[in-house]
């Protein structure tokens, strides 16, 4: 990510500030002189997959312009437990209020990132993608689904404009896969992707024969997954998805689909542990 297009989060990061006082706070303004600069180093306390440092420095700007910072590793790097990633300098009071929206930021899409990356490394090998899901923090969608793409992985359709999904709720008329990819081609715009989301074999057939882009097995045991592919021989991409953990991301890749998604990359990630260390402090006091 470089700084321009970070600079397009910027309303989402202002709000996370706004949300923290970041201009108000009464510890920074009550102990710390107008005049004190530091140099600070942002490390992560445990290995991982980083990512979000342009985020970072954006919400260190945001309260400070003069906040000056240097970038040493590139989003979607593994970085190992203390390695310095970022070093920061400029006013003292700037950073320290900005500091904890900048850690959160960079944390928690380190964490989306570093499980991304163990996902893609279970298939690593297999003709597989992993991909999201629109499991992702309301407001917070644009965020989770760069992280991903920092670990290596796909970003399915980012929201209920950009292709149809017919799911099991949207047959639940009684219409068969077939008949809702028929019904979807002729009123959807010109060139949407259609996917239909299938329980069965019979269900795989009628929405491949119905001429759909792609088929969704969900929940669908293994054996059940490598018969669809067969069927399916190509004529629509298949995609796994339910109950897909890190311990069945390789069986399931090996039965032929060929995107696997997990909601659990943007809402089952825990944060990565990063922190900014002083190193130099001048003027601390007033």
């Amino acid at each position: 990510m470089t700084p321009a297009q970070a600079s397009g989060f910027a309303p989402l990061v202002r709000r996370a500030l706004d949300e923290d006082a970041a201009d108000k706070d009464v510890t920074t303004q009550a102990t710390i002189g107008h005049s004190a600069r530091v140099h600070a180093d942002v490390r992560p306390r445990s290995g991982g997959v980083i990512a979000g440092l342009q985020i970072g420095v954006l919400a260190m700007k945001l309260v400070d312009a003069r906040i000056e910072a240097e970038i040493l590793d590139a989003d979607g790097t593994f970085v190992d437990r203390g390695a310095t990633v970022m070093r920061i300098d400029g006013p003292a009071g700037g950073i320290l209020s900005a500091e904890r929206v900048a850690m959160n930021f960079i944390g928690w899409l380190s964490g989306i990132a570093t499980l991304t990356r163990r996902f893609v490394d279970a298939v690593r090998g297999l003709p597989v993608r992993i991909a999201d899901t629109r499991k992702t923090t309301p407001g917070m969608r644009v965020f989770e689904r760069y992280a991903v793409r920092a670990g290596g992985g796909f970003n399915h359709r980012f929201d209920l404009a950009s292709a149809v999904l017919i799911k099991d709720n949207h047959l639940a008329a009684g219409m068969t896969a077939g008949q809702a990819v028929l019904l979807a081609r002729s009123n959807a715009p010109a060139g949407t992707i259609i996917e239909v989301e299938c329980e069965d074999l019979a269900a795989v057939s009628q929405a491949v024969d119905a001429g759909a882009d792609a088929v969704l097995l969900d929940n669908m045991p293994l054996e059940q997954m490598k018969e669809a592919v067969q069927v399916a021989q190509g004529r629509a991409v298949i995609e796994a998805s339910g109950g897909v953990t890190l311990e069945n991301v390789r069986a399931i890749a090996v039965t032929g689909v060929e995107i696997i998604s997990a909601g659990a990359l943007t809402h089952g990630a825990p944060w990565l542990d990063v922190a900014l260390d002083f190193a130099e402090v001048r003027e601390h006091a007033r």
